[in-house]
This record gives C-alpha cells, structure tokens and sequence, in this order.
C-alpha cells in the first residue's frame, strides 16, 4: 500500500473526530494536538511521508505520538489507535455529530440512553418521540433534527456533498494518472457536472492495461470495502462512506467514455437520437456506423460533439435545459472563465482568528495568480472569536497602504471588512468608520432559525447602507450540513437591484452560494454578481475557479460578473456601488 501525505492528513483528521467522540470535548489535548499535526501535513512543502520519526518531529506541530502514527501508517498501512476508535464508534456516529447542534455529549447521550449510533436509528427515535423527555433535548430540538435528517435523505437516497467528494475525486484519479501506462484518468457522472450533492463517483482510466490500474485504485488507504472487481472495472466504497465506480477503456475511447458516464441521463438520450437519426450508435466506447462498425469519433468529446452538428457542451451545462438545442444554432450561454477574472472581494488574512495567511501572504498569492485588484476582507468585530476590533481594523489600513505603495500600478489593494449582518440588519462599527472603507460586504452568521420576512428584512436593510457594495453567501447555506434561510428571493432580488448591490457567488465548495437556482431567477435582472474565494488561507484563492463552475452551470452571462470587467471600471464600482 503506498501512502502518500493526503493519506496521512486523512488519518490526523479521522483521528480527531473519533477523539472528540471518545473524550466528549472537542478542545481536549489530543484532538487538538490531531488537528494541530493535520495543518502542519498540509502546509508542509515537500512529500513527508519518507521522513523519520525524529525528522518529522522537528516539523512544527508534529509532536512524538502523532510521529510514531505517521510512521506506523506508512509501514504498516494502518495504525492502531485508529482501529480502536473505528471499532468503539462506527460511521453513523460521526454522521450524528455532524448534525447541527449535535456536539459530542448529546451523541453520549442519544447512544447510553436511547441506542441511537446513527441517523437511521435518530429517525426512528424522532419518530416515537423519544427525544422529548431527554435531557438537552425537547420538541424543538426533535423538530430542527427532523429537518436536518431530512436533508441527508432517507436509506439507499443518501448523497455525499461535493465539498467531500471533489477533493476525493480528485485525489484518486491524481494516484491513478501516476499508474505507468495510463494516459488520463477523469472523474465524471454528476460531480463533472458540479452538482451539488453525488450519489456516487465514476471515474475513468485510459490504458491499454487496466490490471495495474485495478491493483492501484483497491489498495488505496481510503478504501473500506470492495464490491467488485474485474479486468476493466471496479466499485468499491470509501471510508467517507463515498462508492466508487471505476472503468478501465482504451486511450482511442477516453473522449466517448468520459461523454456516456457524464451525463445528464436526458442529455445522453438527446445525443444517441441524433446519432440514430444519421445512422450511427452511441455508446461508451464510440460513436460508430450502425451498419459498418465503423468508428466515426471517439478519442475527444469535442470530436463527437462536431460529428453530431454540435459546438461543445461545457459539463456542466449538460442538464437536458435545452443546451443541445441552443448548441445545435451556436447559441450556447458562454462558459466562465476563471481565467477572465481580475480580481477577488472576498478574502481573510491571519487577522481574522479563523484565517492562516498573513497580508504579504495573500497579496503575493494574488500576484501569482496575476490579479489586478485585491480586497482584503477580514471579519468584522460582531463575528465571536473571529471578529476585528475597530482598532486593529484601522491598523491593517496603514499596512494595506504601505504595501499598495510597494506594487505602484501592479494591483490595487482594497481596504475592506466582511460586516455581519444583526437580526434587524444593524452593521458592525458605527457608520462614520464604515465610510473609510474602500469596499464592504455583509453576510448572515447567525440568527438562522428567523422567519422568511425577518431574514429577508435583515438582508434588504444591509442592502440599503452605503457601505455594503456586496452580500457574502446570501443564504447562509453549508451544503449537507445547514439549510439555507428562508428569503423572499424576488425581494431581495428586487433590492439588489434597486440598491446596486452585488450578490456574490462564493466559491468554498461548502458553500457555492449563491445558489444555481437563485442565479437562474437572477438572470433576466439586472443584479450583478461577483466571484469570490472567501480564501482564509493563500492556497485557496483558487477556489474562486468553483465560482466560475456554478456561474457557468447556471448559465450567468459573464458580463454581469463585475471582476470580469475592465480594471478602471471594476475599480469605480467597488467604491461606490451606484457606478456603471
């Protein structure tokens, strides 16, 4: 079994979440010596997994135990302190602790007290009403549980959400594009398509021999179970609880492949009529002569689509919306670029308490990635723990200036803040320091359970302050996990119009908010829109690349993104909202 630091990094963070199970604090010793040791894996620059013991204790936040783990896995492809805690708390429990507002001694409690160890056993808990009368708990608490259970979906419906299953995703096909032999490895199925939630993973490997590929894809650390395996393909689940579909085809089929597993299902359809009604089939392998066999097109989609009298369909555009029929007249909506953005209006430094990354750290990263305007927005005071006093606001506005005059014309740097927005849409700071500011966005933190015309009220007075030329995440959302706040969407829309203030399509795969539902009921308005980040640390500045995917999915024409916009213009909006 080869080990690499993600694997390591995966073992630190299950280490630290059966911890929390198993002592009942999540601000104990050990679960914060894991998720110490978990940052410093992920920071570390070089591939850490052939340092010693004692080399790796000289790395910053590795401590001897957590070492001798490292070690143990790498040698051994297991550790058994893990196995333990896997053994004392199944997966259903960890699945309850992701629940909101379920922490570490209410799980205790459900499990001494009810025989609740997992969200089919609380469904039917919540169902006789078992909740009521126990302690930290009530009808209230069964009713908010009811709903976030909903959520996750019933028995053989549950689906993982894309925050988990991207970077899952990714990371196989990564091990299996280093397989000798193979020329691509992709994910496809729905998560292509940057839905939201997946069922399941599918994913394709071009080569002319699978076996390698099969015995490199089974022996990976993240495997839990294997359901099947044969020459050319393979499922097995995850121990994120994730099943994994793997196909083996040749390099010639890769494009044919990667189209049939994509989907959409209506998309696929769609696309096999067109191939009949020439006389062809369609199918994973090709698009071939139905008389002959022979291959028409089959090593590119691009390739398929132009055989078919279509221009290429962007994956995420192939929901059966009526793409085929606008590509069939070259009319498709045009795909976001991330590429075309110039800047980005949604980032922390290492001054908000929840950040990693100092101001020279992310100003660099900007650079990098050849921005030419740059927002810092650290939170604001009212956000407990994280939040930045008026004082040290003021403080990072000097520095912001001191290093605006160190990059001259290369990019400007714009003095902001992330304002929170109150139950009756009151602001952080008083009104003559949020009129310093080059650029503010207000977003929801807190107060989640208000009712639709509160939560729409808070939103739409934050709208109407001057300062506020954006709203961050307008929902509140984190996929799977917290449902969106009911709002009256023509209101605010109405309001963002009539005030010109942005709405932001956030880019952190927990969040991706706002909505591809809100952006299609956005589109026939005139509301800007502006891709973030919302980057607490420099390497996820490239997370404003997710922006541009649910932008592109929802089929946001580019010229309502405001960072697509030339720099003197983008510049005059961002200091005064009522600009062109």
């Amino acid at each position: 079994m080869r080990v690499d630091k993600a694997d390591v990094a995966d073992m630190l963070r299950e280490l630290a979440e059966l911890t929390i199970v198993e002592e009942g604090d999540p601000q104990s010793f050990r679960v914060r010596a894991y998720e110490s040791a978990r940052h410093a894996v992920e920071a570390y620059g070089g591939e850490l997994v052939d340092l010693s013991a004692a080399a790796l204790q000289k790395v910053p936040g590795i401590g001897k135990s957590t070492a001798a783990k490292i070690r143990e896995l790498v040698e051994q492809g297991r550790v058994a302190k893990l196995d333990e805690l896997r053994e004392k708390h199944p997966p259903g429990v960890l699945a309850l602790l992701r629940l909101p507002g379920v922490g570490p001694k209410a799980v205790a409690r459900l499990r001494a007290e009810l025989g609740v160890h997992g969200p089919d056993e609380l469904r039917a808990a919540i169902a006789r009403h078992a909740l009521r009368d126990l302690k930290g708990f009530g009808p209230k608490s069964e009713e908010k549980l009811a709903r976030a259970l909903e959520r996750l979906g019933g028995e053989g419906e549950r689906r993982t959400p894309i925050s988990v299953a991207l970077p899952l995703a990714v990371r196989i096909c990564a091990r299996l594009s280093a397989v000798p032999g193979v020329e691509r490895a992709a994910y496809c199925g729905s998560l292509r398509r940057f839905s939201e939630t997946v069922g399941d993973l599918d994913i394709v490997a071009a080569t002319e021999d699978g076996a390698p590929v099969m015995q490199e894809a089974l022996s990976m650390p993240i495997v839990d179970r294997v359901l099947s395996r044969g020459d050319t393909r393979a499922s097995f689940v995850t121990r994120a609880g994730l099943q994994v579909d793997l196909r083996v085809v040749a390099p010639h089929q890769i494009g044919a492949a990667m189209l049939y597993f994509t989907g959409s299902k209506g998309h696929n359809i769609k696309l096999r009529q067109r191939a009949i009604d020439r006389g062809w089939t369609l199918n994973e392998y090709a698009l071939a002569d139905a008389a002959t066999g022979d291959v028409v097109a089959s090593r590119s989609e691009a390739d398929i689509y132009e055989a078919l009298g279509l221009s290429f369909i962007h994956p995420a555009q192939r929901e059966d919306a009526g793409e085929i029929e606008l590509a069939e007249k070259g009319n498709l909506p045009r795909v976001v670029s991330s590429e075309s953005l110039i800047g980005d209006f949604h980032v922390h430094t290492s001054l908000s308490g929840d950040a990693r990354s100092s101001l020279e750290e992310i100003v660099s990263a900007a650079r990098a990635r050849g921005y030419r305007v740059l927002a810092i927005t650290d939170h604001a005071e009212g956000l407990p723990a994280n939040g930045v006093g008026a004082d040290a606001l003021r403080a990072q506005r000097d520095q912001i200036r001191a290093l605006q005059r160190e990059l001259g014309d290369a990019m400007t740097l714009l003095w902001g803040v992330e304002l929170n927005i109150g139950p009756h849409g009151e602001l952080d700071y008083d009104a003559e320091l949020r009129s310093e500011l080059d650029f503010g966005l207000a977003s929801i933190h807190d107060h989640f359970d208000l009712d639709e015309a509160r939560q729409t009220a808070r939103v739409v007075k934050a709208m109407e302050d001057p300062a506020v030329k954006m709203i961050g995440h307008l929902s509140a959302r984190m996929i799977g996990a917290r449902p969106p706040v009911p709002l009256d969407v023509p209101a605010v829309l109405a309001a963002a119009e009539r005030t010109g203030t942005a709405l932001e399509i956030n880019g952190g795969l927990p969040r991706l908010d706002v909505s591809v539902d809100v952006l299609r009921r956005a589109r026939d308005r005139g509301v800007r829109f502006v891709l973030t980040s919302d980057a607490h640390k420099d390497v996820e500045l490239g997370r404003i690349e997710y922006a541009a995917l649910n932008a592109t999915r929802a089929w946001v024409d580019p010229d309502r993104i405001v960072n697509t916009w030339e720099r003197s213009r983008l510049e005059a909006w961002a200091r005064s909202k009522s600009a062109p």
